[in-house]
């Protein structure tokens, strides 16, 4: 049986197969409405299916179309989750095997994505291939500018994005290299960066550029020229494909779509599918027909006249894009204001991907509330062209259309057949502005489309129009306004004016969906302020003696942050020179599965092929957040065809309360989406149909607990308080010059694997034996859970995982509930009381800290970790002082029990969480002292031998070293002066800086939570299988593990491989986490290897010229076993918590970071402009996969602490549940400038004194968040208000702006709190 966390994966297509390609025609055998993901053939697992909503990018295909026309091919990147299967008759399909394999020829795309260590997990790596081997075959030479913006839609969780950039910049004419003012030498060369001991050599290259094949786009595949002739034939008639329920129909010229429409004027017109296929997907609607008019020539053109551009309804939003850039290069710049406009917002519009399905068309007449088209284009005065078998009309884009008044909305029987957009006039000012939770591929938080007419020669408006989105459930006009300020002159009264009456206009409810409404509303009037900024600029550089400038500060509001290519430099020590050629150890070897990952040929859990009699099982979850459960109704359910059974929890034969960890509910539910039923079904479409006709009833029980504050006031925990101590902290509060006392509230973060929770179980015939296929960081956690719910010992459960699909902490427990999605992968929700006591020159004397997580229902790793009884809070409590020694500390924890879905663990386990807290107090207490946030972190890092609040001794050297460094060679205080200069010239763009010290714990308290085991195997031809109990979930484990093992044995690494983790081989492994797969999986390797070597070297002795393989025979005929067991004990840590003293980690990860942030302070948007990291990686067993896992963890960092926000409603429902509501961070957030450097020292107590990084820098993504605050900080001084603030992450754009007080945050109404219920909580 098979369980999936998101829509099914199978897939099946009917196609005809061209080498190398999947060419879609018209023979399927399916629901015509379905999209191409399920039907792929089983055997093409390459296109992953991850979101279901095209927000994603990992199922990203190659659709190829001929023109008949143009006798042109255009190549365009879709989402194959969306793309409906029947609208692809006539195009090729590509596919990523289709670009190339590992048993043909794998293609340029895929070598050096993979060589320039470009993939970890692997899972969304497909995606990435073909949005780039697309841009390639419509620009073999592309520019920097075009790499971006093709990967802009697709998702990365692991990379951080930077080598995949740098992969595609190979292809690219411009130098990839960062030179130094023109001068062609590296910026790393400076005198400033000499602080490299000149007797280490340093290496900046991962990769060898020389070893690339040559892109030859003569070698792509050509079009088939069946689809050419096709394409060409003058008689084509029109195609119905007919389902079960419904029927899809493509006309092929104007009057057989007419006539479609006019028989069936309900049914939707589907081009891109951008819109119904979501609302068919996820809200369930149903249309019986859907029309295709798809490719009629009438729908695709460009007509460009004196007055203006006509485009075809057909044009997709990227077609859209070429014909504006071709007239903005063609006409006056006075004529194009329009086109820039909307230019600049399909830049940033979705992906590449959703910009090639999506049409002018369909995204007009949609209508959608946050359009960022619609305002430009009637701010443009465009006109609709429609026609009906009745005749053609034109109706004007303008307000009452977009507000959707029925006597300016199409007819049923009409369609959209072009869009005129009129040129703008010397006189005329059109402006499009938005703001998003991201720059890029995010829904706007408000946008807004401007305009304005002035009598010829003045600034008297004749004509004014402004139209905003995502304010209201349509878009709204400020036309009331807009009315009263016409033969106002354009200037600060009008402004003022203006402003209030648009205010008074637009009317935000203080409970609309989506909530932020104070922020919105502060929107509205501050893009008003842009576009009255544009507008006076512009008229200055019309008439400057007539029409004065905008003041000199205010000049850096005009404009919207750039998207720029990231670059960067990673530094690592070279390998000794005298080390042997065979030696990998210390190289930066590419992930032993690189080339799989890029070719699709990595097989995940849900890529193995579909076994006999397979069962698909959806769930039914609840939807109260607690609530008796009075009766389960499947009847319904259970009378639909394909359904097998429905299970509830009195079918499971064992515990369905396993440590806490409750499988279904049993009557009661304790948060909304608890598992209460499953489905089994023979497809997952039938399961889930049925799962959505299981009747519950409820009974409402009180307390609802949702938020930390109501746990508090019920008194509800899930364990008891933790707390270390050190010094006197009341009496030290005595003495001290000053007490800071604040809370800061840290949000949780969703773990955004892309692939998501999928488990198929094979039950045997026999012993009541039991088969996973999985992807966890914990199989034996896993085993223990299936076991005790079935009953049956241990041995009988056999978990087996391949590889895994991201992990970050979400997939060690989780797993255990096979495959229980309901509990939401959210990280830790902080809430943190402090109290500080310093003197006047920085030094802090005393702080006392509470810290409270919002731990959810049950106890999963906030109170239990795993089976071990280990309370999560320990961790918190532990880290809680980073690298600061305070002599009189205490720090107490205790997780909240609230019925909102568990927590679990996430990649950092606490630290990020408890480190940021102890970085605010310190940042205040700087504020306070009249000092720079550095030198109070300065004057109170541990600078010697010390000992922890824990009293674990530890010497500081590394962390001393790394911060010295990272303020060097970052150029910190030379930045610092120039960011203080630029915001003396800037009142609403604001530069911050800050730096960011680290001493990262590595381990548990409980040393046998470190032990592991391996098993290493030789074959009689000198191959050797390599077996240990860590998981592969994108952190190179498997690829350092035969670097071990060819350094151990001396032999290639050719040699050695590596298969799958399994209970089977390994039993009772620890979990994958903590950052220690390598130290103990690596320790447990090496001893198996050294025991092999031990038993050769008699042989070895007397043969020593020989080779390899003539030493295993030897062994073998003289009857030696050539297979050994290898152990380790584990870290021997402790923790004493009723003493509070211990030792309780293995060992320390010191670092540094520096990030450099702008900000405007009118919208909140920020721009990441650098980040230097120094990371004390000891001696690096792999500098590629240590680089890459530092890049990855901290932009995933810089997600939690900037724009990943997760929303929960009062009654506990989580609204950020997909692409489209929660934000991880595209390519366009990464720093613009990247330099990461591996810092030498020495840890003796693991394998090769390395250190385990997976996690570490993770927390230095907390360094944008201060340079935040920072630039926050610069904007209140300047405006007169307090530089201190309470610590709230994540910083969004909401946060800045409304922290950024001034006269517009001012204006707008506030609401009285106790008079409504907003539409979401805060829970932390």
């Amino acid at each position: 049986m098979k369980q999936l966390s998101k829509q099914e994966t199978r897939k099946h297509v009917s196609c005809y197969q061209y080498p190398r390609k999947n060419n879609i025609k018209s023979k399927v055998a399916c629901a015509p409405s379905f999209s191409l993901t399920p039907f792929l053939p089983v055997y093409l697992t390459g296109t992953k299916y991850s979101c279901g909503s095209g927000g994603c990018g990992a199922c990203t295909v190659m659709v190829s179309r001929y023109n008949p026309k143009t006798k042109e091919i255009r190549h365009s990147p879709v989402t194959a989750c969306l793309v409906p299967i029947c609208s692809l008759h006539g195009a090729a399909v590509t596919t990523v095997e289709g670009v190339g394999s590992i048993s043909t020829r794998i293609h340029p795309v895929q070598e050096r994505l993979a060589k320039c260590h470009g993939t970890q997990c692997g899972f969304c790596s497909p995606g990435m291939v073909m949005s780039i081997y697309t841009l390639l075959r419509n620009h073999p030479e592309p520019t920097l500018e075009q790499i971006t913006k093709a990967i802009g839609g697709n998702l990365c969780r692991c990379t951080g994005y930077r080598p995949i950039v740098e992969s595609g910049k190979t292809f690219c004419e411009e130098t990839t290299v960062c030179e130094l003012k023109g001068s062609g030498k590296c910026c790393m060369d400076q005198e400033e960066r000499s602080f490299i001991n000149r007797q280490e050599k340093i290496c900046t290259k991962l990769y060898n550029e020389d070893e690339f094949q040559p892109l030859d786009p003569s070698q792509e595949p050509i079009f088939p020229p069946e689809l050419i002739r096709m394409a060409e034939d003058p008689n084509k008639r029109r195609l119905t494909f007919q389902g079960e329920r419904t029927t899809w129909i493509a006309p092929v010229t104007l009057n057989d779509l007419l006539e479609l429409k006019a028989s069936f004027p309900e049914a939707p017109l589907i081009m891109g599918n951008t819109a119904v296929g979501p609302s068919i997907k996820f809200k369930g609607e149903f249309h019986p027909v859907f029309i295709s008019p798809l490719g009629l020539p009438e729908l695709y053109f460009v007509d460009y006249t004196d007055d203006g551009v006509t485009i075809g309804a057909g044009y997709s939003l990227a077609q859209l894009s070429d014909a504006l850039h071709l007239t903005v290069l063609e006409q006056p710049k006075e004529k194009t204001k329009t086109y820039r406009a909307l230019l600049k917002h399909l830049r940033t519009l979705a992906g590449a991907q959703i910009r090639n399905m999506a049409t002018l068309g369909g995204h007009v007449v949609s209508r959608p509330n946050f359009s960022d088209l619609n305002p430009i284009l009637a701010a443009g005065n465009a006109t609709i062209n429609l026609i009906s078998k009745e005749g053609e009309r034109q109706i004007p884009l303008n307000s009452l259309f977009l507000e959707r008044s029925p006597e300016a909305s199409l007819k049923s029987e009409e369609i959209v057949l072009s869009v005129y957009i009129p040129h703008s006039t010397q006189w005329h000012f059109v402006s499009g502005l938005r703001l998003a939770q991201r720059q890029e591929n995010a829904f706007a938080i408000v946008n807004a489309g401007m305009s304005v007419k002035f009598e010829d020669g003045t600034d008297t408006i004749k004509d004014l129009q402004m139209f905003y989105g995502s304010v209201g459930p349509t878009v709204v006009s400020a036309s009331q306004t807009c009315k009263r300020l016409l033969g106002r002159p354009w200037d600060d009264h009008m402004l003022s004016d203006a402003c209030r009456w648009v205010l008074d206009e637009i009317y935000i409810p203080p409970a609309a969906e989506d909530g932020m409404v104070e922020y919105r509303r502060t929107l509205i009037v501050s893009l008003l302020f842009k576009f009255y900024l544009r507008v006076r600029r512009g008229l200055n550089k019309m008439d400057p003696q007539k029409f004065p400038d905008i003041p000199e500060n205010s000049m850096s509001a005009l404009e919207d942050f750039p998207i720029k290519t990231p670059q960067g430099i990673q530094m690592f020590q070279c390998v000794d020179p005298y080390q042997s050629p065979q030696d990998p150890v210390g190289h930066p070897v590419m992930h032993q599965s690189a080339i799989k990952h890029a070719t699709g040929e990595a097989v995940f859990s849900d890529d193995m092929p579909p076994f006999a009699q397979e069962l698909f099982l959806a769930v039914t979850t609840s939807t109260r957040a607690h609530a008796k459960i009075i009766s389960i109704d499947a009847s319904e359910a259970l009378a639909l065809p394909g359904v097998v059974d429905v299970i509830t929890a009195e079918d499971i034969p064992g515990a369905n309360n396993h440590q806490g960890e409750i499988l279904y509910a049993q009557n009661e539910v304790i948060c909304v989406g608890q598992i209460v039923c499953t489905v089994a079904a023979d497809t997952y479409a039938h399961a889930r149909e049925a799962a959505e006709k299981v009747k519950i009833t409820y009974e409402d029980i009180e307390p609802r607990i949702i938020t930390i504050e109501q746990a508090l006031e019920h008194n509800s925990f899930l364990s008891t308080e933790k707390k270390v101590e050190q010094g006197n902290v009341e009496q030290a509060f005595k003495y001290v010059d000053q007490i800071l006392e604040g809370e800061a509230h840290v949000e949780g973060q969703e773990h955004f694997y892309m692939e998501t929770q999928t488990i198929l179980a094979i039950p045997k015939q026999e012993d009541k034996e039991m088969v996973l296929y999985l992807g966890t960081q914990f199989p034996s956690h896993v085993q223990e859970f299936v076991a005790a719910a079935l009953n049956v010992p241990r041995n009988r459960i056999a978990c087996h995982i391949k590889r895994v699909g991201g992990g970050f902490g979400g997939k060690v427990t989780k797993p255990a509930l096979l495959g229980a999605i309901t509990a939401v992968a959210a990280n830790k929700l902080t809430t943190v009381i402090t109290c500080i006591g310093f003197m006047n020159n920085g030094v802090i004397k005393a702080a006392d800290v509470e810290y409270y997580i919002n731990g959810g229902c049950t106890p999963d790793e906030s109170e239990s970790y795993l089976s071990y009884k280990v309370d999560e809070f320990c961790y918190i409590v532990l880290k809680s002082d980073n690298a600061y020694h305070i002599p009189n500390f205490r720090c107490r924890g205790r997780p909240c029990k609230t019925n909102l879905p568990s927590n679990t663990a996430f990649r950092g386990y606490g630290f990020p969480e408890a480190a940021v807290v102890a970085e605010a107090y310190v940042t205040a207490v700087a504020s306070r002292c009249d000092l720079s946030p550095e030198e109070v972190k300065e004057i109170n890092m541990y600078k010697r031998i010390s000992k922890t609040t824990y009293k674990q001794t530890f010497d500081p050297e590394p962390l001393r070293k790394c911060w010295k460094e990272c303020l060097e060679k970052s150029s910190f205080s030379a930045r610092k002066l120039a960011a203080e200069e630029f915001n003396k010239k800037n009142y609403w763009k604001k530069r911050g800086l800050a730096v960011i010290p680290m001493k990262f714990t590595v381990g548990f308290p409980v040393g046998y939570y470190s032990q592991a085991a391996a098993l290493v195997h030789i074959y009689l031809d000198g191959s050797v299988l390599v077996t240990h109990g860590g998981c592969e979930m994108g952190q190179g484990l498997h690829t350092k593990i035969i670097q071990v093992a060819s350094r151990e044995l001396n032999i290639p690494q050719s040699y050695i491989h590596l298969s799958e983790t399994s209970t089977v081989t390994v039993p009772n492994a620890s979990f994958t986490a903590a950052s220690m797969g390598t130290d103990i999986n690596g320790k447990a390797v090496q001893n198996a290897c050294q025991i092999l070597m031990a038993r050769l070297q008699p042989i070895i002795r007397k043969n020593p010229k020989g080779r390899w393989e003539d030493w295993i025979t030897k062994a073998f005929t003289e009857s030696i076993s050539l297979s050994a067991t290898g152990y380790f004990k584990g870290y021997q840590t402790h923790m004493d918590w009723e003493k509070e003293k211990g030792e309780p980690f293995a060992y320390y990860v010191y670092g540094a970071a520096c990030s450099e942030v702008e900000v405007d302070c009118l919208t909140g948007a920020h721009k990441l402009l650098r980040t230097d990291i120094f990371v004390d990686a000891a001696f690096s067993i792999n500098p590629a996969v240590d680089v890459g896992q530092i890049e990855g963890a901290f932009i995933q960092g810089m997600g939690l602490y900037t724009t990943e926000e997760l929303k929960y409603s009062p009654e506990g429902v989580l609204y950020s549940r997909s692409p489209e509501d929660y934000k991880i961070p595209t390519v366009t957030e990464i720093p613009e400038e990247f330099y990461v450097t591996l810092v030498r020292s020495r840890n003796p107590i693991a394998i090769y004194s390395s250190k385990g990084l997976g996690e570490t820098a993770m927390f230095l993504g907390s360094s944008v968040l201060f340079a935040i605050f920072d630039a926050v900080t610069a904007a209140r001084e300047e405006r007169g208000l307090t530089k201190i603030f309470n610590l709230k992450s994540p910083a969004t754009p909401e946060f800045i702006r409304m922290t950024c007080v001034d006269q517009f945050t001012d204006m707008i109404p506030r609401d009285d709190p106790s008079t409504f219920t907003p539409w979401s909580v805060r829970v932390s």
